[in-house]
């Protein structure tokens, strides 16, 4: 049987109408200002080369570069979605390749960043904050937001030992500064587990059932930053605190971890509610877990209207 390729440059030397339309595009390629760039920077490419690799050159020519055709990453025009094409000469051949474009990376690096935030039952609205909208807010909160930028301005060089406790009356944004917070950390690839403290014991109670609650445990102990939202919301059991919360926090601690915490006490108030059990009142065993939040976290108060009238 005839090669293929026989057979085909036969039909093109034989079909006017292929003939003409292959002059046209090979007059557009080679006429191609970025081609013709390329070409001048490699004298030593034979026009045989050129010839041979025509093709190469005309899917340069008709991808977009570094998305300058394309709208966004969906909308891209290439051959290969996210991809934008690059020639370059090894031993006097041209070679086509491709790289990621300046969208694909963004969009990966997004995606990416997305996974460094763990939430667990923090609303959208919190997962949105950002800093920018807390500094351009009012004065009442600027101690809170101080405390918070110079956080963040140590964070660049590395994650700090030490979080802050944030506590303040109902509805004066404490859980936006979590929020705000560990979306400026995942620019500097500190991941962040925000967690609402009330759905927390019902999460780790219910591990019981799948075993899973060691795995958890050593998931929230290791965390780059652990953000623990509403923390004396609801009374805990001795078990919680001292077994799970204390196990935490003393790891933390250890580390050098740093732990965020909010709460509507301040580390007094909270020492009671953490003190107060259904055997009695521990006031010792809360009083250790009272110094070691002071050991990861530095106390902060939050005041201001109330955001959620």
């Amino acid at each position: 049987m005839e090669p293929v390729q026989s057979t085909l440059k036969k039909w093109m030397r034989e079909n006017d109408n292929f003939q003409e339309n292959y002059k046209k595009i090979k007059s557009d390629v080679l006429n191609d200002p970025e081609i013709k760039e390329f070409l001048s920077l490699h004298p030593s490419i034979t026009k045989k080369e050129i010839e041979k690799n025509l093709i190469k050159l005309y899917e340069y020519k008709s991808q977009s570069k570094q998305c300058d055709r394309c709208t966004s990453l969906g909308g891209c025009k290439n051959m290969l979605q996210g991809y934008s094409p690059i020639l370059h000469v090894e031993n006097n051949e041209i070679h086509l390749s491709y790289e990621k474009c300046h969208t694909r990376i963004a969009d990966e690096k997004q995606k990416q960043q997305e996974k460094l935030i763990r939430s667990l039952y923090m609303p959208k609205e919190i997962l949105d904050a950002t800093i920018d909208d807390l500094i351009h807010d009012d004065t009442e909160r600027n101690d809170a937001i101080r405390e918070l930028i110079q956080f963040i301005g140590n964070a660049e060089k590395g994650i700090p030992r030490k979080g802050i406790y944030f506590y303040g009356p109902f509805g004066v944004g404490k859980t936006y500064f979590l929020g705000a917070l560990a979306n400026k950390l995942k620019e500097f690839n500190i991941s962040s587990t925000l967690i609402y403290m009330p759905e927390f014991v019902r999460e780790i109670k219910s591990s019981f059932k799948d075993d899973s609650i060691n795995e958890k445990i050593d998931y929230f102990k290791k965390a780059d930053v652990l953000m623990l939202d509403d923390i004396g919301a609801e009374s805990l059991s001795a078990w919680f605190r001292d077994e799970i919360l204390g196990s935490i926090l003393q790891y933390r601690m250890m580390e050098r971890l740093p732990v965020f915490f909010t709460s509507n006490y301040d580390l007094k108030q909270l020492e009671g509610q953490l003190a107060t059990t259904r055997t009695g009142v521990e006031n010792v065993k809360a009083g250790r877990i009272i110094e070691r939040i002071k050991q990861v976290s530095s106390d902060v108060p939050i005041y201001g209207e109330n955001r959620r009238q």
